[in-house]
């Protein structure tokens, strides 16, 4: 047996023995498979966000963009890192004094159910976009580690059954609890890469005379350039307020203090870790300059020491596994809790609402597998499917901070008036009169949410009628 063979097979193996530990400790009802029974740690906090953060996009992506653009690239998982920071010092003690369990909770709680129900609908594509994208990568990590074994789809298939085992047997607790593998895994991996990459090419100085002199591969920020770096960290920023498996993660925390200690410390830990895999694609530049982008950062790898090749690509790997699993989770919540409890069986019991959960898991993993078929360009894709966040952020800020500006109807429209300008945007190149779509939907939200606070005269609930509400 090849050594990288042994050492997926050996990764696998121990990420389902810690799925079926956590399993016991995620039995007793629906709360403690989606939030853990909210007794989530400082640590355990720390690595779920770390690790949602740090999937496919920020590993393969960032590498496959730095071959084209260079170290601004790293960029990306930076924005990551300023958004979670912005989330444990901006709203997660709201999110937590809510005692809510997810975002279109709160609609319903604050504003009416049809903001509900095109809230869910939203959350649920958004995060189905983003689990699609782990497939791709994960399929592409697994085909250059074991070629001979893996094509990329075969490889997306076997990503699929490891991402929907692990969150199937031990919901929140398995996705938290092997986080803490994946995450020490993730950055011993790519950071011992990365030197061993730069000495094996000769050092820096060489790696640079081999690079094209025509794109700024060295430069901090101008090949993404200010504007495109300033979108990223608008974008994700805005994710991290609004998007539900973030929320959840907030949410599945001991306590306030926890939470905001979790995503600070995350946050952190982030911010360097882009520049690494950015640098990676930039080695990858010099060292196979005709190569597919995508492949660019596998390629590297593949050419070290097979004991270090093994390691790193299984961490990136572990990078599509911690994302997966949380996103794939959280969309189950979305279904269960606010479309079957709300408009199928409100009578629903826990116990029947833990096997609808689950099997959400197996069907929305499925549904995301058949869309990862489907589309190519991790960042790009991903940062389009992100922006949609915009309207969830506007409706959030202004309830949890600004009351007396909200109307009945604000949270609907805005939502409604974001995905308008997404689609808008995908299929009228005319009406792009922004560098990116972002820009345009806090615009478009932020100016629909205040139009109709002009124009609706009837009142949010107010906090006595929100708590009866629930």
């Amino acid at each position: 047996m090849s050594i990288p063979l042994f050492i997926v097979i050996a990764y696998i193996v121990i990420l389902f023995l810690i799925s079926f530990w956590a399993e016991k400790r995620s039995r007793g009802g629906v709360d403690n498979f989606v939030l853990a029974g909210r007794q989530l740690t400082t640590p355990l906090v720390t690595v779920s966000i770390v690790g949602l953060a740090i999937g496919g996009a920020s590993t393969i992506g960032v590498a496959e963009q730095a071959y084209r653009v260079g170290l601004s690239a790293g960029w990306y998982t930076a924005a990551w890192g300023i958004g979670a920071i912005s989330m444990g010092l901006l709203v997660a003690k709201k999110y937590r004094e809510l005692r809510i369990s997810t975002i279109p909770e709160l609609l319903a709680r604050y504003y009416d159910r049809k903001a509900m129900a095109i809230g869910v609908l939203c959350q649920i594509i958004i995060q189905l976009v983003i689990t699609s994208l782990q497939y791709i990568a994960g399929g592409t990590i697994l085909h250059a580690l074991l070629p001979d074994i893996f094509s990329v789809t075969s490889g997306m298939l076997t990503s699929a059954v490891v991402f929907i085992g692990i969150t199937f047997i031990g919901g929140m607790w398995s996705a938290s609890l092997s986080n803490i593998l994946n995450v020490l895994l993730i950055y011993i991996g790519i950071i011992a890469a990365t030197v061993a990459s730069v000495m094996q090419a000769g050092g820096m100085d060489k790696i640079v005379s081999k690079l094209p002199p025509s794109v700024p591969y060295t430069s901090l920020t101008d090949g993404v350039g200010p504007l495109g770096i300033f979108g990223w960290i608008l974008v994700l920023v805005t994710v991290n307020i609004s998007l539900q498996s973030i929320i959840q993660i907030s949410l599945g925390a001991k306590n306030v203090a926890t939470a905001q200690r979790g995503f600070i410390i995350g946050g952190l830990m982030m911010l360097p870790i882009g520049f690494v895999c950015a640098l990676m694609g930039v080695i990858a530049k010099a060292s196979f300059p005709s190569v597919a982008a995508a492949s660019a950062l596998p390629l590297v790898i593949m050419s070290l020491h097979p004991v270090l090749s093994g390691i790193t690509l299984a961490a990136l790997w572990a990078a599509d596994v911690s994302t997966a699993c949380n996103l794939l989770l959280s969309s189950a919540t979305l279904f269960s809790r606010d479309i079957y409890k709300q408009f199928v069986n409100p009578a629903a019991s826990d116990q029947r609402l833990l096997l609808v959960t689950k099997s959400s898991v197996l069907l929305l993993g499925a549904m995301t597998l058949a869309l990862a078929m489907t589309v190519s360009g991790i960042i790009q894709t991903l940062m389009v499917g992100l922006s949609l966040t915009a309207a969830f952020s506007v409706v959030v800020l202004f309830t949890l901070f600004a009351p007396g500006l909200c109307r009945q109807n604000s949270a609907f429209y805005t939502i409604l008036a974001g995905l308008i300008t997404l689609i808008a945007w995908q299929t009228v190149p005319a009406i792009r009169l922004f560098p990116h779509v972002i820009y345009m939907e806090w615009a478009v939200c932020t100016g629909v949410f205040l139009l109709v606070y002009l124009l609706d005269s009837a009142p949010l609930k107010s906090a006595e009628q929100a708590v009866e509400t629930n």
